[in-house]
């Protein structure tokens, strides 16, 4: 363990997952929301936006199909390029939103390398994009001010990838009425559906929870919806903004093609006796078991959680009944990395010994190793007894491999053992830290609903902390907070540009079917506070004193977040709340890389940036490139700029008459050629012809 993080783990080691506060006061929390749960339609109206739909941007050719015809589509790959004009938190947010879409399909994006066609995002006037690949080189799309969540970045670039509106299907009405006396006068051309003659749901069922539906509350000109759902439990359903539904994904991937996920690896619920492929190992003392429950817990597996009594398995190992020392190891199929970097996930419940513990192990296959290289990658000790625990591990694997779960059996009694279930695989990061909040339901709406988590630093050595507000009568709030901290002398201050990612777990056993909702913020250095001091500067500086439950004194900074991170409504639903427990996941990444200027809060030394002084014209792109700037031109499909500032336009039409002016002029340079060599030849023969007249005149006369 690093030497920076001990004091803090031995002053916290025995402090409780929750950490109940007082009420935070309103004036020391920043909300960027306002206290308003505003959706994206809701943004463009305040805008004074009128957009097809309320966020799509139409050319003049485009007709209005639900799903665009194949000439539309992008490639699997998508060309990008975040420009400077969209905010730090808006460029993180985007590439995280690109990591699930890696995760639930085959659609990947790469930065702009100077592709015919690509989707420019930069901050406009509010959330908005055309529909499809409009083959016209760059191809806007705006993510503007507090457009900067997740779900909007994954509506509008499903716009982009050829998707409207589902509330325009054209079996619309079966499933939901609009209401429209409600509707904001000249908004009305919004709820249009269009038929089965232009309109492709993919042979898709109408879905209540895609995150293209519209909410009950889109373009009302009072309290009360415009779109009330025929089902009726359905109401504060539509319009979720956390994630793809499975219907948003089955159409994405059938209109792309998708077999395969890019970067999900293995998912098992352990439901099947097959067990998802897993192997017993050989070369050990004892056996995973197939269950469905054992005498002394757990009672029910992690995936239904007792939902369905007996139908529900897991796998354990029962240390009670092998000595001290004893292991059972449960291999994983072979699985094939592709990104070089894997998260693994999955739930452990302990019944046996407290010195019980799982080992995580890699066995890797190099080229021409068919037995395998074991690798401890992780031990896992001191488990709780009696709960399903969340854990994730990360792995760094290149070879073909296989994990591996190694069960040992710890000294002192034992009643019982290890269970594992749910286990999520996939090349994607790992959560930095979890918060494991049991006995939740009782916080929800209650005076007592203010929950700050236990301390947490980040890889960086910044000190921090979440704060989850359950007091309000309908929303939970988040915030996040930095805190005073061991290494406060050797960082920097104000807090540069670190993205902190709170994620509320979608507890489904499939990594893939998750709707977890999340939400970002960034430390801004040049932020300031009402009274003049910088926001994100040392909380031993700008920060109130707190308390810790055992009276340790520390001081927290203000918090920053959203009072409308969730209705309690949407977090009573789905998995979000399982066995009473909840799960905050936190990440905390460093993202100044994003920034293409110069990041000191306090005046300072200019950073020598090539690209500064160097401008290219046409919108072409400035790149360093072997230490010397370039201009990375645009260029469309018959169309290109270029030279070394992009100052000069080239086209096929013109490339065809240069061409075409060239060729006559070279046969126009061939004839003359041509005729004046005959002309010569010409002239050459008559003279010659002539001398030879002459002479034979004058031979003659000698003759006679």
């Amino acid at each position: 363990m690093d030497s920076w993080y001990l004091p803090w783990f031995l002053l916290f080691s025995a402090i409780l997952p929750v950490v109940p506060g007082l009420p935070t006061r309103e004036n020391f929390v920043k909300d960027v929301d306002g206290g308003l749960d505003q959706d994206i339609f809701d943004i463009n109206e305040d805008l004074g936006l009128d957009l097809f739909e309320g966020d799509i941007r139409l050319d003049g050719a485009q007709d209005r199909n639900s799903i665009i015809g194949e000439e539309y589509r992008w490639p699997h790959t998508i060309p990008y390029v975040l420009e400077d004009s969209l905010e730090m938190n808006a460029k993180g947010v985007i590439l995280n939103a690109f990591e699930r879409y890696r995760l639930k399909s085959c659609i990947d994006f790469k930065p702009w390398a100077g592709e015919a066609n690509y989707i420019s995002v930069f901050k406009g006037s509010g959330c908005w994009s055309s529909v499809g690949n409009r083959h016209v080189g760059k191809q806007e799309l705006s993510i503007g001010e507090n457009c900067d969540r997740i779900a909007t970045v994954q509506h509008e670039f499903l716009h982009a990838l050829g998707f409207w509106h589902e509330q325009s299907r054209s079996d619309r009405d079966d499933y939901v009425s609009i209401m429209w006396d409600r509707i904001l006068s000249g908004r009305e051309h919004n709820f249009n559906t269009y038929n089965d003659q232009v309109s492709d749901s993919l042979n898709v069922p109408y879905d209540y929870t895609s995150v293209m539906h519209y909410s009950k509350t889109a373009f009302q000109n009072g309290t009360e919806p415009t779109i009330v759902t025929r089902i009726s439990d359905f109401m504060d359903v539509i319009g979720q903004r956390m994630d793809f539904s499975d219907h948003d994904l089955l159409k994405l991937n059938r209109l792309y093609n998708c077999t395969t996920s890019l970067s999900f690896m293995d998912s098992c619920n352990f439901e099947l006796e097959n067990v998802c492929g897993m192997i017993q190992s050989s070369n050990d003392s004892a056996d995973w078991q197939w269950v469905s429950q054992v005498p002394r817990g757990p009672e029910s597996d992690h995936s239904s959680m007792g939902q369905c009594k007996g139908s529900g398995f897991f796998m354990h190992f029962n240390s009670s009944s092998v000595s001290v020392g004893a292991t059972a190891l449960l291999e994983s199929r072979t699985l094939y990395p592709k990104r070089g970097f894997q998260c693994l996930q999955f739930y452990l419940y302990n019944t046996g010994s407290e010195n019980d513990q799982l080992n995580i192990y890699t066995r890797e296959y190099p080229a021409g190793n068919v037995v395998g290289t074991l690798t401890l990658v992780e031990e896992i000790k001191e488990i709780p007894i009696g709960s399903w625990q969340l854990y994730h591990v990360t792995l760094k694997m290149t070879n073909k491999f296989r994990v591996v779960f190694g069960g040992v059996r710890g000294a002192g009694a034992s009643l019982g053992g290890l269970s594992i279930d749910d286990i999520n695989l996939s090349e994607t990061q790992c959560p930095h830290h979890i918060w494991h909040i049991t006995n939740f339901t009782q916080f929800i709406g209650s005076s007592s609903g203010t929950l700050y988590s236990p301390p947490f630093y980040s890889p960086k050595g910044y000190a921090v902390q979440i704060h989850l507000n359950l007091s309000h009568s309908t929303n939970a709030g988040i915030y996040f907070h930095l805190i005073s901290g061991a290494n406060d002398d050797q960082l920097q201050w104000p807090c540069p540009w670190q993205q902190a990612t709170m994620t509320l777990l979608d507890q489904n056993p499939d990594i893939r079917q998750r709707m977890s909702n999340q939400r970002s913020v960034t430390t801004d250095p040049f932020m300031t506070t009402d009274n003049g001091n910088y926001f994100w500067d040392r909380p031993s500086k700008v920060g109130e004193v707190a308390f810790f439950p055992n009276g340790t004194q520390f001081r927290r900074g203000q918090g920053f977040g959203t009072s409308a991170f969730i209705t309690h409504k949407r977090l009573k639903s789905r998995d979000f709340i399982k066995g009473d427990d909840v799960y905050i996941l936190l990440t905390v990444e460093d993202i100044s890389h994003l920034n293409s200027t110069p990041v000191q809060p306090t005046p300072g030394p200019i950073v020598n940036d090539l690209c500064i002084n160097f401008k290219c014209e046409n919108d072409g792109i400035c790149i360093v490139q072997n230490g010397k700037a370039e201009c990375r031109c645009l260029s469309g499909e018959d169309w290109w700029y270029m030279g070394e500032r992009c100052e000069r336009r080239g086209s096929t039409r013109d490339t065809i008459v240069i061409a075409a002016s060239s060729t006559a002029a070279m046969f126009a340079l061939m004839l003359i050629v041509t005729l004046i060599s005959v002309y010569c030849i010409r002239k050459k023969y008559r003279r010659r012809a002539s001398s030879n007249t002459a002479a034979m005149t004058l031979e003659n006369q000698h003759a006679f």
